[in-house]
């Protein structure tokens, strides 16, 4: 999946309407040696570049954020993986994600129940769908 040498810019689009999906993409640290993180929410920053390339790639944002690394996208579980593998140790949210999230098999496992809690939470709070997949 990810080579430790591989370095650069690293873009995290999130749902900045979801508190958690909020506070995660302000915790989360890389590693200084991996590269620089950039965030991008996706309900405000619509026409970004790595959100027409999410859109044209059709990956659903209601189903999973998504990090690009290098040339690479990674969505969902993926992303969640990405998240544990290139984050700092610092902070107990970088440290929890690292220790729990490497595995693949346990990411792919968790994230549908993290997803669910997000797509739940939005509804309590009124919030509406993304939606960057239908026609605009």
């Amino acid at each position: 999946m990810l080579t430790e040498e591989k370095t650069g810019e690293i873009w995290f689009a999130y749902d900045g309407e979801c508190p958690i999906c909020t506070y995660a993409a302000h915790a989360l640290r890389i590693r200084e040696s991996v590269g620089q993180l950039h965030l991008v929410d996706a309900r405000v920053d619509t026409n970004h570049p790595l959100i027409q390339r999410i859109n044209a790639e059709r990956l659903d944002l209601d189903e999973g954020m998504v990090i690009q690394f290098g040339d690479q996208l990674y969505h969902g579980a993926d992303a969640l993986q990405v998240m544990a593998l290139l984050g700092s140790k610092y902070g107990w949210f970088n440290r929890a994600s690292a220790l729990l999230f490497r595995s693949p098999r346990l990411a792919r496992l968790a994230y549908p129940l993290m997803r669910g809690t997000r797509n739940l939470l939005i509804r309590l709070l009124g919030v509406p769908r993304i939606d960057n997949l239908k026609t605009r």
